[in-house]
């Protein structure tokens, strides 16, 4: 049988109908999954501040102060992501810094807390 067309499928709107029907699979496979998000909000937030990060680094001056940017932008993610203060976490590595130096791994965001309990 043939469909029956009530747009032309050269439109927009016969462009766009046609991919939704073409994948439609691939569309709805979230639906799937129960408790699926709608939307990527989360994702988005996350890399709004790789994007300010990589506008701002044109501004370096040194190849070493970007690689030391980009050090403190990873850091400062990963600490919001964890629901974690990034100013109180930067402090803690401050004023324990000879023990960062030996034991890097032991301070990172996820585990730091441990230590100062120490």
């Amino acid at each position: 049988m043939k469909r029956e067309r009530k747009e032309e499928p050269n439109s927009g709107l016969g462009g766009a109908i046609s991919y939704m029907l073409n994948h439609w699979s691939e569309l709805t496979k979230f639906m799937h999954v129960a408790g699926a998000p709608l939307d990527n909000n989360i994702c988005e937030r996350s890399i709004k501040s790789s994007i300010r990060h990589r506008k701002n680094s044109l501004f370096y001056k040194t190849q070493h102060g970007a690689l030391i940017g980009d050090m403190f932008m990873s850091l400062i993610q990963t600490c919001k992501d964890m629901k974690l203060n990034p100013f109180e976490y930067l402090l803690e590595i401050q004023r324990n810094k000879s023990e960062v130096f030996k034991y890097p791994d032991k301070w990172l965001p996820w585990n730091y807390s441990e230590q100062l309990y120490c």
